[in-house]
């Protein structure tokens, strides 16, 4: 019987020379791929000595590193289920997270162990660890006494390997279930369609707390026994120089406007890469046309979500298994993926024909199973035929190629991240003199798009905006937070009350551009 691990597939294409590097990180350090496969032996070897069952979850906000992927990898080895949080969330927010998860395991940075183990506690997990990303915490003092030789849990397609949290309109989180098919399935068809071959390195200069990072970014690398050259905080200067000894480059559209205001960005300094890839957010025309003119490249933009990871693709390259894919075209997502279908539908769940626009419904092994603990959701969001409502609207056009228009679901993406309107709005509204708020997104030079919290006072307060921001940066993760707040003394309203923000969006498009 196969395993479908993903960890025990992503492992038998480790290159046979185990000593060759792995990871050269920006610390001076290099990691072989024995390394990886040491490291990550001894944290799940740590973790399954805790006794806690399969299928536990481990819950981890840590600053990137290379140890915190070898803790990522150990988890699914342990057959047990990765919970990535992003290090900007607060105390809010974790609480939240570790109440609806109920993880087994906490591991977060040593700064914040006080108050993160408090919650952990409090709600139930059984152990909680620091992980530093200087190579310290007492993850890794624990787990150097483990065993350095693990064999991997056997899993099969469906089961169980990361849950990943993302927002809805009414702003309380979901966790999408991702399996070990979900991420195998897509990591293996990558490697074809964006032609993968030895000797490929990888520039990887994204956070791994998202689909990204985490899953795209390193899936890719390891699925291809490629090296990667990491980098914990991006840096435009240090991914340019990078590019004289890589081959791939992965990054949200503002990592590519940040270099492109780089000198040192030239043909000369990119003329031994062979792709770059963007995605999380809209990459604008300007951007694309930009990027050619300095490097010679063409940005390939792709598609994807935490509940399905990627769905379409501008082409690598003109192949004859995937007729007429050989443009990579500016303003568009490419095409489905092989294995994906992908269809338009009207409000009233009816297939459009080709170049009318509606909601993006999708289906095949990379979409997710469902919300954690949330039934009622996962069955909204599901056609009785199997198709996953997006929430993203947009079309195909009569080549094939997808475009998105818009999000059904207000959904805010500032520098890759995502913002959902109903969420801040929440902290908005309860704080004292706040009658009402909306947020709106808006166009920004250099993280893509921003919040812009629009307030109504109750009658007597007297608001400030710098009071509002303030509040919420003790709650909220910074890339959250408006870039603005308005006073104001009425927001626009249609027949039914509410709230119309496609005029406060056109109101206020200027704002920042």
């Amino acid at each position: 019987m196969s395993n479908a691990n993903i960890y025990a597939n992503l492992r038998e294409q480790f290159p046979a020379d185990l000593d060759s590097i792995a990871v050269e990180a920006d610390n001076g350090l290099h990691y072989s791929w024995r390394d990886i496969e040491r490291g990550s032996a001894m944290m799940a070897n740590l973790l399954q000595s805790l006794k806690i069952p399969a299928g536990s979850r481990v819950a981890v906000q840590v600053e990137k590193s290379v140890e915190a992927m070898m803790l990522y990898l150990a988890t699914l080895r342990a057959g047990m289920v990765f919970l990535p949080l992003n290090t900007a969330y607060q105390s809010a927010e974790i609480e939240y997270f570790i109440t609806n998860a109920e993880p087994a395991v906490v591991v977060c940075s040593s700064k914040n162990f006080g108050w993160v183990s408090k919650i952990a506690f409090t709600c139930g997990a059984q152990s909680v660890f620091s992980l530093n990303d200087d190579r310290t915490g007492s993850l890794l003092e624990r787990a150097v006494h483990c065993s350095d030789i693990h064999s991997c849990s056997r899993n099969k397609d469906a089961d169980l390997a990361a849950i990943l949290y993302t927002s809805g309109t009414t702003g309380r989180s979901k966790g999408a279930m991702l399996s070990h098919g979900n991420m195998l399935s897509n990591a293996a068809m990558l490697k074809d369609y964006w032609g993968w071959k030895q000797g490929d390195v990888l520039i990887h200069a994204l956070p791994i707390f998202h689909v990204h990072g985490l899953f795209v970014a390193i899936h890719a690398a390891l699925i291809n026994g490629s090296k990667m050259i990491w980098l914990n905080k991006f840096d435009p200067k240090a991914v340019i120089a990078a590019m004289q000894k890589a081959t791939v480059f992965m990054g949200v559209p503002t990592l590519y406007t940040r270099m492109l205001s780089e000198s040192s960005l030239t043909p000369e300094a990119a003329k031994n890469m062979r792709l770059f890839i963007a995605g999380s957010a809209p990459l604008l025309k300007e951007t694309h046309e930009e990027w050619k003119q300095r490097t010679g490249h063409k940005i390939l933009e792709r598609y994807g979500m935490s509940e399905t990871v990627m769905l379409t693709s501008n082409p690598y390259a003109a192949d004859s298994r995937y007729q007429g894919q050989s443009e990579r075209r500016a303003g568009t997502v490419g095409f489905p993926l092989p294995g994906v279908s992908l269809r338009i539908a009207g409000d009233d769940g009816k297939v459009l024909p080709v170049e009318e626009i509606g909601g993006i419904q999708v289906k095949g092994p990379n979409v997710f199973a469902g919300y954690w603990r949330m039934p009622e959701k996962t069955a909204e969001e599901f056609t009785s035929d199997g198709y996953f409502k997006t929430g993203d609207v947009g079309k195909q056009d009569a080549r094939g190629y997808v475009h998105i228009v818009g999000r059904s679901k207000d959904l805010i993406i500032s520098g890759g991240y995502n913002v959902y309107p109903a969420e801040i709005e929440g902290y908005i509204n309860e704080m004292t003199g706040v009658a009402e708020s909306a947020l709106i997104g808006v166009p920004h030079p250099d993280f893509g798009e921003v919040g812009i919290a629009i307030v109504i006072a109750k009658p007597g307060a007297a608001l400030k905006p710098e009071a509002i921001l303030a509040a919420l940066k003790s709650k909220l993760a910074n890339f959250k937070i408006p870039k603005r707040v308005e006073i104001v003394a009425e927001l626009p309203r249609n027949t039914m009350g509410k709230v119309q923000k496609n005029l406060l969006r056109e109101q206020y498009k200027v704002s920042f551009v």
